[in-house]
């Protein structure tokens, strides 16, 4: 797959507005789900980082951050990491809250902003698939019009050398299994992998070779028995999320 950046229009509108943010500084990320920041008017806060993975990249001390505030008194952590900029190709916002992605795609897709998924009636989330449907697909799109029903799997990316986003930026078992899932469902089905690079600096997408070896190949197999990747890059900052097309596969 060869892929064009593609302008859309409909990324003049926002897909998902952010709740009011709070500025600060990046002090240290620690246990996984801890972060400590300095927020711009001196306080020291103690906030919950919603990314398990390494964060290769985009988790420097010293860095811009925006938290997210929760009214709810039952939670231990008030504030939550949303946004850290980065200066990989100039100044960029990065999206590091993971339970974000499936919503924003959730809502493109009713939109219908992919094109290349064709025509589709039904929307479904977290539908069980697999080996003894034991795992569940982020996506499932159906409808009378279609020939065969679309399984849409969701990667978040942030990991980038220059202007190329690839994924992922660690070894991971768990996204070896859903490629190999994804190729088994062929060719009842469609099966497509969106990698949603969180950041509009990236240009071009690949597999992390270095990083994961394994789901390199794995994801040229992938590829070459007919699984389609869709690698959309999204503008991120203080105000929202927009899209805006599809990045470049810069590895076949």
């Amino acid at each position: 797959m060869k892929g064009q950046v593609n302008s859309v229009e409909a990324a003049t509108d926002w897909l998902y507005r952010y709740p009011e943010l709070y500025s600060g500084t990046l002090i240290k990320r620690y246990k996984r789900f801890f972060v400590d920041a300095k927020l711009d008017s001196g306080e020291i806060v103690t906030a919950h980082c919603p990314n398990t993975g390494p964060m290769t990249g985009v988790s420097t001390p010293g860095s811009a951050v925006m938290l997210s505030k929760s009214n709810n008194p039952k939670r231990k952590l008030g504030y939550t990491l949303e946004l850290i900029e980065v200066h990989d190709n100039g100044p960029t916002w990065v999206g590091v809250n993971t339970a974000l992605p499936n919503r924003v795609v959730k809502l493109a897709l009713e939109k219908h902003l992919f094109p290349e998924l064709g025509d589709y009636l039904k929307v479904q989330s977290e539908v069980p698939y697999g080996q003894e449907k034991k795992s569940r697909v982020d996506f499932l799109l159906s409808g009378t019009e279609m020939e065969r029903s679309i399984y849409l799997e969701v990667k978040n990316t942030t990991f980038v050398k220059g202007k190329l986003a690839l994924f992922p930026d660690t070894e991971t078992t768990r996204g070896q299994k859903h490629l190999r899932e994804l190729m088994a469902l062929l060719p009842d089905y469609r099966s497509v992998m969106l990698y949603f690079i969180n950041r509009g600096d990236c240009m071009d997408f690949a597999p992390g070779d270095e990083t994961d070896p394994v789901y390199g190949k794995l994801l040229r197999e992938a590829l070459s028995i007919g699984v389609e990747i869709l690698p959309c890059r999204f503008a991120v900052s203080p105000e929202g999320i927009r899209y805006l097309g599809l990045a470049n596969c810069s590895f076949v």
